[in-house]
């Protein structure tokens, strides 16, 4: 009787399994950037976080002084001071009541403005500086 020719045939030896260390370069360029991409992240929302500060606080300060007119001015003034510069506050009451209307949407005139400095300042104003300062434009182009 004569042989098979498949007895003469061995198993199949499977390869073995490819290790998946170490990394190959175009998957260490992939992790720093995406590690690059997400300190940049970052540091931007920070940058903005840090930027905004100021009119948060003024927002939580708004909250202390809800009925005070006089004094929800002064906070406007000082926000308007501190992301425009001094520039910005200086001059007559009617430049400020447009640059007042401008950055926070709501409309401002020198008359108005004018009764902060009298005895019994309007009342009506509070409200509307309240709201003033929490729609206080941050990155508005303003002629100074």
């Amino acid at each position: 009787m004569q042989a098979s020719p498949l007895d003469a045939l061995h198993d199949v030896m499977p390869p073995s399994e490819v290790s998946w260390w170490p990394l190959s370069p175009a998957t260490w360029a992939v992790i720093a950037a995406l590690f690059i991409i997400i300190t940049l992240l970052i540091v931007w929302r920070y940058r903005i976080w840090q930027h905004k500060r100021a009119k948060r606080e003024a927002i939580s300060q708004c909250e202390q002084h809800q009925h005070d007119a006089q004094q929800l001015h002064i906070l406007i003034k000082r926000l308007t001071k501190h992301y425009y510069g001094n520039q910005a506050v200086a001059g007559s009451n009617q430049l400020w009541a447009t640059r007042l209307t401008k950055l926070s949407g709501q409309t401002f005139n020198a008359q108005e403005l004018d009764t902060l400095y009298s005895p019994q300042p309007s009342a009506e104003l509070a409200p509307k500086l309240r709201l003033a300062i929490k729609n206080f434009k941050l990155k508005e182009a303003i002629d100074v």
